[in-house]
């Protein structure tokens, strides 16, 4: 079982949460994106471009069903939700979901590769936003504002994870 599994749309933090809490913890930090790019011998957005959001959603579950298996702190991709084998493996684990207003994730995304986000990243974030909400809540414990500071963000996360614990 992971430690800590993390959730939310593009921008909203979780490789920078996973990384600070799994130093903070000792704990290993599992990226999804980074296991894909390793399964397939090239950069995860790469992957998605070159053979479509259906073949990735594919490999992002097996690399999901790796890291629950592994006791590390883990930064999932923003669409593991949307396949629902993955949903359920996310309600069986210690999921948080990551969240923040639109304009911190417009600004968040501007300099990184988001082949899903195209050009008009605020209007595919809204869209993001309506179609994974639901799925974020369900598969998850609670949900966590990642608008304000690092710090911030990871100690609330692992006041929630200290609870689920016990």
């Amino acid at each position: 079982m992971a430690r800590l599994i993390l959730v939310g749309l593009p921008g909203v933090g979780k490789s920078s949460v996973a990384a600070a809490i799994g130093a903070k913890w000792g704990y290993d930090v599992v990226d999804l994106d980074e296991l894909i790019s390793v399964a397939v011998a090239m950069p995860a957005p790469q992957y998605l471009r070159e053979f479509g959001e259906t073949h990735f959603r594919e490999r992002e579950f097996d690399a999901l069903c790796v890291a629950v298996d592994s006791n590390a702190i883990v930064a999932t991709g923003a669409g593991v939700v949307t396949r629902e084998p993955a949903r359920a493996v996310l309600t069986r684990e210690r999921s948080v979901w990551l969240d923040a207003d639109d304009a911190t994730l417009v600004a968040r995304t501007a300099g990184g590769e988001r082949p899903l986000l195209g050009e008009d990243r605020a209007g595919a974030l809204v869209r993001l936003r309506l179609e994974r909400d639901a799925w974020y809540k369900e598969c998850s414990l609670t949900r966590v504002d990642a608008s304000g500071s690092l710090d911030d963000v990871v100690e609330r996360v692992m006041e929630i994870a200290q609870r689920a614990r016990t």
